[in-house]
């Protein structure tokens, strides 16, 4: 595997509904190169700046990261997929098929 992979993709919104995987740190420092200038500040920069770090090699993948995921939030943009989507929670039934008096 790539050292340069994230442990689990994050999830982020880009042109509205839909959603982006950020699956690698070339990922990460991609995305934030297209974000706009205006919406920039010290948490855009602190990710960007761990991104960097990482990909030079003096700094933890994992937390570089973290630091995406910070920045996603932030800015309003992190889909949290930890939560089960409703159509993946099993519906609830009894055993045996019949009703539970």
């Amino acid at each position: 595997m790539n050292d340069r992979m994230f442990d689990s993709p994050v999830i982020v919104r880009s042109g509205g509904s839909l959603g982006q995987e950020i699956v690698s740190l070339h990922d990460a420092l991609e995305f934030p190169s297209l974000w706009p200038k205006e919406r920039r500040g010290v948490i855009y920069e602190t990710a960007l700046r761990a991104c960097r770090r990482a990909f030079d090699g003096g700094y933890p993948l994992s937390a570089a990261r973290d630091a995406f995921c910070g920045f996603a939030k932030s800015a309003r943009i992190y889909e949290d997929m930890s939560a089960a989507l409703p159509w993946a929670i099993p519906e609830n039934r009894s055993r045996g098929g019949g009703l539970v008096a």
